[in-house]
């Protein structure tokens, strides 16, 4: 989308079609005898994306409620998969506390799902961990497991397994979710930047590989540098959270969330923002408005909020009432086709596991 023109609704519904084709994708075939591998049901939901129709329906789950905020939070298991251009101009028009909760309870489960995703891993490395503890070997596929482990969080190349496994263990947990909603409430303007808008980009991450999408005051002493952009809101999520247990700026965060962990604390948004001076040139000042954010909007409630045990509902958000039946004849047909199954697994909605995604209704 350039600068002073909209996507048309043809391109839009076009683009809404491709995520849909995907989303029923979703049936991978699996003998009998592959008992080991785990099936997870999901189920789709089109709509306009109007605020008061998306009110309704978080209503209809129990997830909006003003009250809630004194209470554990019990979310359901959302993730958006297309977001609709109606966000941007309606958010102008509502109050703003109606604007902000209505996008934090649309973040938070795809934060809470991320999490349980690196969760998998982790109980993963901790099984591992104590068998070699107990001098067992490790079976082919266990160290399959350890090494796909490995060399997602960048530490492939450790002679001593068990010290591989401690560096890992320090890399390999969760990201307070107060503390995601405060930053990508910062960096996306409550999801209506440009950059959020145009590459679901939710966490104002940068890349240098050319293919970000450029800020309108570049500054070349920086070097070629842009904002990631994202096919899912979801994969800008689960990338923050890599960034954050990955990159070197970041190990202050993860030496104090392992401190934590060690004494038995609660790992929240609160005590691991002081970590994160380096995430923007402001610093310390950067670290400050954040932790305002978290104070100001009761955030901390979302530290310990928990998924329901439910299939997971694929959001897919059309520009008008009258794209909802188009796009679910859509669906139809690129359900029964097949074709879209190699960009679905691109998803990645599963952790290391083998794992099979099919239709609640089958």
């Amino acid at each position: 989308m350039t600068k002073n023109k909209k996507r048309t609704i043809k391109q839009r519904f076009a683009q809404t079609v491709l995520a849909v084709g995907i989303l029923w994708c979703l049936l991978i075939s699996v003998s009998a005898a592959e008992s080991s591998i785990k099936t997870y049901y999901y189920e789709i939901h089109v709509h306009a994306g109007l605020i008061a129709d998306s009110i309704e329906y978080l209503k209809a789950r129990k997830f909006w409620n003003a009250t809630s905020h004194q209470k554990t939070l019990d979310v359901p298991r959302i993730i958006i998969v297309t977001t609709s251009q109606n966000w941007r101009k309606e958010s102008k028009s509502v109050p703003v506390e109606v604007k902000k909760e209505l996008f934090y309870r649309s973040i938070l489960p795809m934060v809470l799902f991320s999490n349980e995703l690196i969760m998998d891993e982790r109980l993963e490395l901790e099984a591992i961990n104590s068998k070699l503890n107990t001098d067992k070997k490790l079976t082919s596929e266990e160290q399959a497991t350890l090494q796909s482990i490995a060399e997602k969080y960048g530490m492939e190349d450790k002679k001593n397994t068990q010290k591989q496994i401690a560096g890992l263990l320090e890399r390999v947990d969760i990201i307070p979710p107060s503390l995601a909603l405060g930053q990508t409430a910062y960096e996306s303007g409550y999801g209506t930047s440009r950059f959020a808008v145009e590459g679901n980009a939710l966490f104002g991450q940068w890349t240098y590989s050319g293919n970000g999408m450029k800020p309108k005051e570049h500054r070349a002493s920086k070097g070629n540098y842009g904002v990631a952009a994202y096919r899912w809101p979801f994969d800008s999520v689960r990338s923050y959270m890599q960034n954050l247990n990955t990159h070197n700026a970041y190990q202050g965060l993860r030496d104090k969330r392992a401190a934590l962990r060690k004494q038995g604390k609660d790992l929240t948004g609160m005590a691991l923002s002081e970590a994160l001076g380096s995430y923007s040139e402001k610093g310390m000042e950067y670290v400050k408005t954040l932790q305002s954010i978290i104070r100001v909007n009761k955030l901390a409630v979302a530290d310990n909020a928990h998924l329901r045990d439910e299939p997971v509902t694929l959001i897919v958000g059309v520009d008008s009432k009258e794209e909802i039946k188009e796009t679910e004849a859509k669906i139809e047909e690129f359900r029964a086709s097949g074709k879209l199954d190699k960009i679905l697994r691109e998803m990645r909605l599963q952790s290391v596991k083998r794992s099979t995604w099919v239709p609640r209704e089958l």
